[in-house]
């Protein structure tokens, strides 16, 4: 990894502990809610940590492209962008459940260079690169070898699937041959994935700046990262994230395509 990538990741890492622990003095503290144009729920925590992570880079990074959830995009003619989303989860933070983090990556075009994902109430931290690794807490980490689907753990954010009922139908069948099926997924669902702790974490709906961060982070952890059509990409609108192990069958469960035909770098 070279000394560029390398201070990268610790940009980014600094980007979302900041960031993140803005959001953190918000939590539990009955922030007003407000709803967007595209009906999902927004409040000062997410706008502030944004800012906080937009002058970040800003007074770091001032010729680099920002893109954001909450207030869009800035210099979209750079060759290098900074990709925010400052709480992945909102919908849980305003319930007060601690399963939300704070997401950072930095791209050029659509290959990602590195990214960051913080979990402020549980103190928890990963940050990866390509050909660098995968970190968590400053520590080394890998997916489970785990083969078995029997025995594995399967998360997803929203079990309705209320965009594309079929992947409900194949996801529900993914289950069904599932050990464990949980959902409060949203980011913490990817951390799992990236630790061992689950095997297979999907969603149907994916912004860039809900995947950016996480497949770095889920490829660098020894594990496959990919859009619902089995393409490796954050901005395919959809993610599939498995162990190695288990990423061929899962995918055919779920009717994507098979991660050796995705393409590769």
């Amino acid at each position: 990894m070279t000394t560029e990538a390398q201070g990268l990741m610790q940009a980014a890492a600094e980007v979302a502990r900041k960031s993140g622990d803005v959001a953190l003095e918000f939590f539990r503290k009955g922030v007003t809610v407000d709803i967007k144009k595209d009906g999902t729920p927004v409040t000062v925590a997410d706008r502030t940590a944004e800012k906080t992570a937009r002058d970040w880079i800003e007074a770091h990074f001032p010729q680099d492209g920002i893109l954001g959830e909450e207030f869009g995009e800035t210099r979209p003619g750079a060759r290098r962008r900074w990709i925010l989303d400052p709480i992945d989860g909102t919908k849980t933070f305003i319930r007060g459940v601690p399963l939300w983090g704070t997401l950072v990556a930095v791209a050029e075009g659509e290959r990602i260079l590195c990214g960051a994902a913080y979990f402020p109430p549980v103190g928890e931290l990963l940050v990866a690169a390509p050909g660098g690794g995968c970190f968590w807490n400053d520590k080394p980490t890998r997916v489970s070898e785990l083969a078995d689907l029997s025995q594995a753990v399967a998360l997803c954010t929203d079990e309705r699937f209320q965009v594309h009922p079929d992947r409900g139908e194949r996801w529900r069948t993914l289950t069904g041959r599932s050990a464990i099926a949980r959902t409060w997924g949203d980011c913490y669902g990817y951390l799992l994935v990236a630790t061992g702790r689950a095997e297979v974490m999907v969603d149907e709906v994916m912004s860039p700046w809900d995947a950016a961060a996480l497949q770095p982070i889920i490829e660098e952890a020894g594990g496959v990262f990919t859009d619902w059509t089995g393409a490796r990409t954050a901005f395919g609108g959809s993610a599939i994230a498995t162990n190695a192990a288990l990423a061929s069958q899962v995918r055919e469960l779920l009717g994507a395509v098979s991660p050796a035909k995705a393409p590769r770098p």
